[in-house]
Formats: C-alpha cells, structure tokens, sequence
C-alpha cells in the first residue's frame, strides 16, 4: 500500500456508509471483479479483528461520481482512511492481510 496524504475528508455521507470510530478500509468494486471477492473477505477480517475500524465496500459503477474524484481506476482499490476520514494509505489490486493491518498502523 502505497503512503498518500490527502487533506479532503470522507465521511458517511460521501462514503453511503458511518466510517470507523478509529479508521476505516474502503474498498472500490465492481460486479465483476474476481479479486474483489477476495479483497472483501481480507477486509472484513481486518476490520473485525480491531476495534473502530471499519470496512465500507463501494460499488464503482454505482458511485461514478465519487470514483472519478478519487482518480479511482481500476477494482479493487482499497482506501485507508483515518479518524478524521482523510486519505492515508492507497492500494490497487487484491491486498495481503499483512499490509492492511500495516497500513492500518499510519492510520490509528
């Protein structure tokens, strides 16, 4: 996951969803995205093993709008945002458990 400071600020009305107490994994799909399946289940995992941290999945497609602003191109892409809802980590491509909780690290 690559390291990515953005000042602007997600919260449950850009993201369909109330974000973690602590930070939240974001995750950008598409219906037909075989490693985003994968993705979902390493997310929800994370997010179920510390508390405050939540798992939002977005559907791409559906959120056009939100996905061109965050210069998303291609599913997965995972977003680490932290308390404050601001972007501190990036991936592209299905994540290993190992770097979401290390990404997880710049965010709490």
């Amino acid at each position: 996951m690559r390291t990515q400071r953005d000042e602007r600020r997600l919260g449950a009305g850009e993201l369909g969803a109330d974000p973690g107490e602590r930070a939240t994994l974001v995750q950008f799909s598409s219906a037909f995205c075989r490693p985003c399946v994968a993705t979902r289940r390493i997310l929800a995992e994370v997010a179920a093993m510390v508390d405050g941290v939540a798992h939002i999945e977005i559907d791409a497609e559906e959120r056009l709008a939100l996905t061109r602003d965050l210069g998303i191109e291609q599913t997965p892409t995972v977003l680490v945002l932290d308390a404050a809802g601001r972007i501190v980590r990036r991936a592209v491509g299905m994540p290993r458990k190992a770097d979401v909780i290390a990404a997880l690290g710049a965010a709490v």
